[in-house]
């Protein structure tokens, strides 16, 4: 046993200063080399930070665009999912409530038509971006409720579209807390 026990305490002891230490240390390094340095990255406006680009925003008001659902309500502290499978009752009676909600705002918009991230949360809750698509199906309403002229939101929203890296991995994304921030700025 104690031709064990040495040995055990001495790997414990250097995974404690190696795990523990070394490596948290590394990788706060690298973060601070990241863009916002390791803090997340601000979005400014006016001078005033109002959020961060990697967390969503709760948008109620017809004349923004809305973002994707949140099983959070938006809490950066609690990020998460529903942990629900498509097939639970209690989460189809969630989807139904959200897509029901969704055409009350949006009349014009057919069922079929709606995406399923306007009525599905992200894994994290917090997801700030919608595709193309999921805004496009949004400019009736905030066209309505503005008094702009649906093409130029298509162009607004065109404008705030990020392609995906390097043309193939991912999708075509649009940040709605940017996108709604553009809209408040259009003169």
């Amino acid at each position: 046993m104690k031709k064990y026990l040495w040995p055990s305490i001495k790997l414990t002891l250097l995974l404690v200063v190696l795990l523990g230490g070394i490596y948290p240390l590394f990788l706060a390094g690298i973060a601070k080399m990241a863009p916002g340095k390791g803090d997340g990255i601000t979005v400014m406006h006016n001078g005033k930070v109002v959020g961060y680009e990697n967390i969503a925003q709760k948008f109620t008001a017809d004349k923004y665009f809305q973002p994707r659902p949140s099983a959070v309500d938006y809490n950066a502290a609690s990020s998460g999912g529903s942990n629900k499978s498509a097939g639970n009752p209690d989460y189809l009676k969630t989807v139904a409530e959200r897509i029901d909600t969704f055409m009350v705002h949006n009349p014009d918009v057919k069922k079929s038509d709606i995406p399923a991230e306007l009525v599905t949360a992200s894994a994290s809750g917090l997801d700030p971006h919608l595709t193309p698509a999921a805004a496009y199906v949004q400019i009736s309403r905030v066209a309505k409720a503005r008094g702009i002229a649906a093409d130029r939101l298509k162009q607004l929203i065109d404008a705030n579209t990020k392609a995906p890296v390097l043309g193939i991995f991912g999708l075509s994304t649009v940040n709605v807390l940017k996108l709604n921030i553009a809209l408040d700025d259009l003169k």
